[in-house]
Order: structure tokens, then sequence, then C-alpha cells
């Protein structure tokens, strides 16, 4: 029986952003989902990820920015992006109710993900559905120095084609992480995680990521 999608509200410092709650009942542990730069958590992609991970008894809470709350394109200030994150953060601890918690997402969402909890944000692990390791052709600007101060197993889930994250380059950043890194890779996936040549329904490239993430999770919240 498939557990109720609730809808609920968060004030990410007076900025109200909305959340979708998926709870298999305990002793599911959590998975914190935020949404890549494009598209809000109500994308298919993600959907069919956090519905798929229930399957598997995990829980889920995506959550808005809150430029995508109000239907803007271009993503909000990185302190705002923050905030959100440790507001939805903050609001999964609370109803996990001593589940363990961990954090990640799409592209954007997941390198903030990543940002905060090599900050202090208490995030039991960390799952990355395409880490945008660098800007598509301008592979000399990484945004990788931080994940050195996270402490926590990190999940690196990557298509082989993503121009987000040249092959070599995050394989020196996955060497310099050590154990604390896992790679799983989508063989000939893009950024999006869809394999050239193929047409599947973004709902179904989520579910099937999730078949990946499921492990690691369970692993990591000791199930």
């Amino acid at each position: 029986m498939r557990s109720p999608e609730l809808r609920g509200r968060v004030d990410a410092s007076g900025r109200p952003i909305s959340t979708l709650w998926i709870d298999p009942g305990a002793p599911a542990p959590v998975l914190v989902v935020a949404h890549g730069a494009g598209a809000g958590m109500q994308h298919p992609f993600l959907a069919g990820f956090c519905r798929a991970l229930e399957a598997h008894g995990v829980a889920t809470l995506r959550f808005n920015f809150p430029y995508a709350e109000a239907g803007r394109r271009s993503p909000d200030p990185e302190p705002v992006l923050r905030e959100s994150w440790l507001a939805a953060f903050e609001a999964a601890v609370r109803l996990a109710e001593g589940r363990p918690v961990l954090a990640g997402g799409k592209s954007l969402g997941g390198r903030i993900a990543s940002m905060c909890t090599a900050d202090g944000m208490p995030a039991a692990g960390l799952v990355f559905l395409g880490y945008p390791l660098h800007p598509p052709g301008a592979p000399e600007r990484l945004r990788a120095e931080h994940l050195r101060r996270v402490a926590v197993p990190m999940l690196f889930l990557h298509g082989t084609r993503d121009p987000f994250a040249r092959p070599d380059l995050l394989a020196s950043v996955l060497e310099s992480l050590g154990a604390r890194a896992e790679y799983l890779s989508v063989r000939d996936g893009d950024h999006s995680f869809n394999v050239r040549g193929t047409k599947v329904d973004a709902r179904e490239v989520g579910a099937g990521l999730a078949e990946l993430a499921a492990p690691f999770v369970l692993r990591v919240a000791g199930r």
C-alpha cells in the first residue's frame, strides 16, 4: 500500500516554501531531496525518485527553493538557498522522530546540501543526483573544495556523458575524498540521466536512480 504524499509548508527566514512528505513509517530513514536549478519539487524526475524510494523503505521530504515557489526561473542567491535547505532539514528532523536523516538532490540542490553539511548541517549522509562539479565547458571552475570538509558518506550518481562533470576531474575528486565517497554511473547518461538513443519518461528515470540510491541510504542509516 502506497503512503500518502502529504503537503506542508516551512518558513525559511520569512520565506514560506512548500514541502512534500512520503513516509512508509518507522524504521525508514529519511532523505531530504532538493530540486535542480531548472525545475521544482513537482518535476516527474524527483516524483519518480521519491515514490520509488518509498518502496525500498526510505522516507523522503522534498521542497521548493523560494524562486521555484514563486514561479521564477533564476535561482536565489546562495544565502537564500542555504537558509531554505536548513529550514527543510530541520523540518525533516522533526518528522523523522529520531530516525537518521540524509540530504541530497539533483544538481544545484545536492551541491547546496553539501555546502550546508560541510558547514555543520547534521546530515547522516549525502546523495548527489548529478553533482555539478563545474559549469559545462568550464572545467577550471571546480566546485569541490568544500567537499573535503564533509565528514559523512557521500554517494555520487552520474551519467557518463554529464557535461557538468568531466570524467577525469570527477575521478580525481572522488580519489581525494577516499572511502567517504561512492560512485555509481549510468552509462551514456547525460546530466538528466537520459541515455543516448533511448526515450524514457522522466518519472521512470528517477525511479531507476532510486534503485541505485536506496542501498546506500539504508546502509548509512544502519538498516
